[in-house]
């Protein structure tokens, strides 16, 4: 048991509430364009691609910056400086899971199949980001927000314009606050010659980018309501949404980062949470009526 705990404390469990609602909206939006592709056998390999996808991105992070972690005080207690998780385990965690994502990839349709080694890359390169490019929070927002169309395909076996928007909205989002979550290391990347947008372009401008790109999400929850749900409990997903945002920018300065953890987390959290909720209920209203 508790190594069990040891390992659902590497990966971050609790962090799967961003992304996954989202994914959970993707299938939602599938079941609705394709009635015929809904099935909870199908729901849950969703979510299982999902959980393995997480813990292969967590698993090799925590592996690949094993040394990095040990000098930074605010990382030298996870789980692998700290000697509770040996690296071995680490990366054998990591390469049984990617497996058993492509098996479940390949049990939904040949596209995901087809998609699975692209995803699987792209959450493991997100790793190695930081060491060549500022740009990183960008790419783990892409890992991320590949979610809601991965799970659109799945039921579907396609492309479609919503879901896409839908990612591009988790991309901007999850950048967004990546880079607030990265002011706690500001000094410490720039010392060792690691890359974040906070290191290169110091706390201020660092969190005024994060704004515009959160002010880009509140537009792109407006543009999902005018277009695809023009509901009104969409309405009340989006404001809360939209609210959670602003009130995220609001607790965090650059000149004090003593609620960055609550900005990040906790209220990310609950915005993806309710979003979601919101939108797959004004979804399943309106194909039930």
């Amino acid at each position: 048991m508790k190594t069990l705990k040891n390992f659902a404390s590497l990966v971050k469990i609790s962090h799967t509430v961003f992304a996954l609602p989202f994914a959970v909206i993707g299938f939602a939006m599938g079941v609705e364009s394709f009635p015929d592709g809904f099935s909870w056998w199908l729901l849950l390999k969703v979510l299982a691609c999902m959980f393995l996808a997480r813990t292969v991105a967590m698993a090799f992070n925590r592996y690949i910056d094993r040394d990095i972690d040990a000098l930074n005080p605010r990382t030298a207690s996870r789980e692998i400086p700290a000697g509770v998780v040996s690296p071995r385990s680490a990366l054998i965690l990591t390469v049984v899971c990617a497996l058993l994502f492509i098996a479940v990839a390949a049990s939904i349709n040949t596209l995901t199949l087809a998609l699975s080694p692209v995803a699987l890359l792209l959450v493991i390169g997100y790793s190695y980001t930081k060491r060549f490019t500022a740009l990183c929070h960008l790419i783990l927002g892409l890992s991320l927000g590949v979610a809601p169309t991965a799970a659109y395909i799945s039921v579907t076996g396609r492309f479609a314009a919503e879901p896409l928007l839908l990612s591009l909205l988790v991309l901007m989002w999850c950048g967004g606050f990546d880079i607030i979550y990265a002011l706690q290391d500001e000094k410490f990347d720039r010392d060792h010659g690691l890359h974040s947008i906070p290191a290169a372009m110091g706390a201020k401008n660092a969190l005024r980018l994060s704004s515009l790109m959160h002010l880009c999400v509140a537009a792109m929850v407006v543009v999902i309501g005018k277009l695809y749900l023009p509901e009104p409990l969409y309405v009340v997903g989006a404001v809360v949404f939209v609210s959670l945002l602003v009130y995220q920018h609001a607790i965090v300065r650059h000149d004090d980062l003593s609620r960055v953890g609550v900005a990040f987390g906790t209220t990310n959290g609950v915005a993806s949470l309710v979003y979601a909720f919101f939108t797959v209920a004004a979804i399943w209203l309106r194909s039930a009526f």
